[in-house]
């Protein structure tokens, strides 16, 4: 029987659906964990963990084996991106770039391991899917138009894949260029198509900050596929990932 839950959360709409092995004890625990990443990661409440700890009020060798991992996660993908992923680019710590992916990325993995093999998790369009849809067909996925929220500009379908957007249909350019200080342009939306959702979340994020450098950037990496639209309107994809009716 299929299970399915939605709930706001983590400043965002998040949406369980258990197309097999699932059950409500299932879909409490998957919440209760993203309640748990609210309350230690949200940059918003001043008693989180992350908040605490950019004030200097919590050392690293006292935050939770969490926070160490996620601290240690952002320090790698500033390397990888050379410095367009930054938890720091606001001026105070901030990674939720990485955060919501990875938190979805964990609670997949979870349901995996509770024999809920046939899953979808979304949480505000960064989506982790496994195994087959309710329909016993593999799940399809739309990515959101960047400026008609009603409709899709790519639809992808799986077994197994983390598909992680970032945009700024809703905020502007609100993502920062970490070189120069300013909203970067030239990027309406990017969506990563990979193995791993907290990946997928900070490499979308990266190429937003690179603006059209990053279409470029996004082709040389070996794993993932990418959906770019641009300011002007022009959709980009990576030949790996087509576009499904």
């Amino acid at each position: 029987m299929t299970e399915f839950r939605v709930r706001e959360c983590m400043g965002t709409v998040i949406s369980v659906e258990l197309a097999s092995g699932g059950s409500p004890a299932l879909l409490d625990e998957v919440f209760a964990w993203f309640d748990e990443v609210d309350a230690r990661f949200s940059t918003f409440k001043p008693d989180s963990e992350v908040c605490r700890f950019d004030r200097g009020e919590l050392a690293l060798p006292d935050a939770s084996a969490d926070l160490r991992t996620v601290l240690d996660r952002c320090a790698d993908l500033w390397r990888e991106t050379d410095g367009y992923f930054d938890g720091y680019a606001g001026g105070r710590l901030d990674p939720s770039g990485f955060v919501k992916g990875w938190s979805v990325q964990v609670a997949s993995d979870r349901l995996l391991a509770a024999g809920a093999v046939d899953h979808c998790v979304n949480a505000g369009g960064d989506v982790r899917v496994r195994g087959q849809s309710p329909a016993g067909r593999p799940w399809r996925v739309g990515i959101r138009h960047p400026w008609n929220a009603s409709a899709s500009c790519h639809v992808v379908s799986g077994t197994d894949l983390a598909i992680a957007t970032s945009g700024v249909y809703e905020r502007g350019h609100h993502v920062v260029d970490p070189h120069t200080g300013r909203p970067a342009v030239g990027l309406r939306s990017v969506t990563v198509v990979g193995p791993d959702l907290g990946t997928a979340d900070a490499y979308a994020t990266a190429a937003l900050a690179m603006g059209p450098a990053g279409v470029r950037w996004l082709g040389g990496i070996a794993g993932y596929a990418c959906v770019v639209v641009t300011d002007e309107g022009r959709k980009l994809s990576s030949s790996a990932l087509s576009s499904v009716g």
